[in-house]
């Protein structure tokens, strides 16, 4: 019997020629609302996301005949697992299909960074031509520090290694992985070398908040700090604290703790007010691995790995 799948946020408009091409009926439906998923749902053996839709216990409840869940894309802090898994369910994503866009954004984030891109641009913009407050610092005399080995990690490694600086990683559930290009570490020896601090773990109950002021003062340098990962791992107001302390000396954000800007506390936007107003910080809105080329490719891997899946 043919698999019927229901594809509830925006995708590549090659998702459904793909899903058929496995013999999978796809119905895209990308703006539907809760109600009508919950309504729905118990007819499809598989749902794909991308970050909009919370698979939670109601939804997986409802969801009668799921065998997959999709999700276009890395993280996976918008699912369940643990409720997932327990009802046999699949869980597959496609990091590979972001992970080069990723890594080449990072490391645009972090240059732009290094050698105050961004303010320099928007001086001379102002006719303002200022060489000695914009002299950067190079990557090739510095020690970055990774915290997370998964295929974004990697990516970014590799893209690293052109700048001839030392790379350090820490990774809790990964061993071995050490080269003569990757020094595998301990989160003490991260602490005592790192002059640059990457991000690249996912969100989940471990890492909410992990790296805040307590984290960061354990450097025994003042550093600076890259997130690419989820802003929730990183609470602002900590970030300001350091900021101010100049324990971070810059820092480049793709992710933000908070995200929905119209949904802010008075506190939090005075607090975000206060972090766009940083010269030392560079953002862009959460485009990491957000490319023309990633948003089909997810598409590629995702399907097959369904195929896979269900061996077709």
């Amino acid at each position: 019997m043919q698999k019927k799948f229901l594809i509830v946020d925006d995708m590549h408009q090659s998702i459904c020629g793909l899903l058929s091409k496995i013999g999978i009926d796809a119905n895209y439906q990308p703006h539907i609302s809760r109600g009508e998923l919950l309504n729905i749902i118990g007819d499809y053996e598989g749902l794909l996301i991308r970050s909009k839709t919370d698979v939670d216990q109601e939804l997986i409840d409802a969801a009668t005949k799921l065998e997959v869940i999709g999700r276009a894309g890395a993280g996976l802090d918008k699912i369940d697992v643990q409720y997932v898994e327990s009802k046999g369910i699949e869980i597959l994503n496609a990091p590979e299909g972001n992970r080069d866009a990723l890594a080449e954004h990072a490391m645009g984030l972090l240059l732009s960074m290094l050698n105050n891109i961004v303010k320099a641009d928007a001086e001379v913009r102002n006719w303002i031509w200022d060489r000695e407050g914009n002299r950067g610092d190079e990557l090739s005399d510095k020690t970055i520090g990774i915290v997370g080995y998964g295929y974004m990690g990697q990516a970014f490694v590799q893209r690293l290694r052109a700048f001839d600086c030392r790379v350090l990683v820490y990774d809790k559930y990964k061993k071995g992985f050490g080269t003569k290009n990757v020094e595998e570490v301990s989160l003490a020896k991260l602490y005592d070398k790192a002059d640059i601090l990457s991000l690249h773990v996912p969100l989940n109950e471990e890492t909410l908040a992990w790296v805040n002021k307590d984290f960061i003062q354990n450097f025994r340098k003042d550093i600076y700090l890259l997130n690419t990962a989820r802003g929730e791992i990183l609470p602002t107001k900590d970030l300001l604290e350091l900021l101010d302390s100049g324990k971070v000396k810059g820092a480049a954000l793709d992710v933000l703790d908070k995200e929905k800007f119209d949904k802010l506390t008075e506190e939090e936007r005075n607090q975000f007010t206060d972090l766009f107003s940083r010269k030392n910080v560079v953002f862009s809105p959460h485009v990491g691995g957000w490319t023309f080329s990633s948003y089909k490719r997810i598409n590629e891997v995702l399907v097959g790995k369904i195929s896979a899946h269900y061996n077709f």
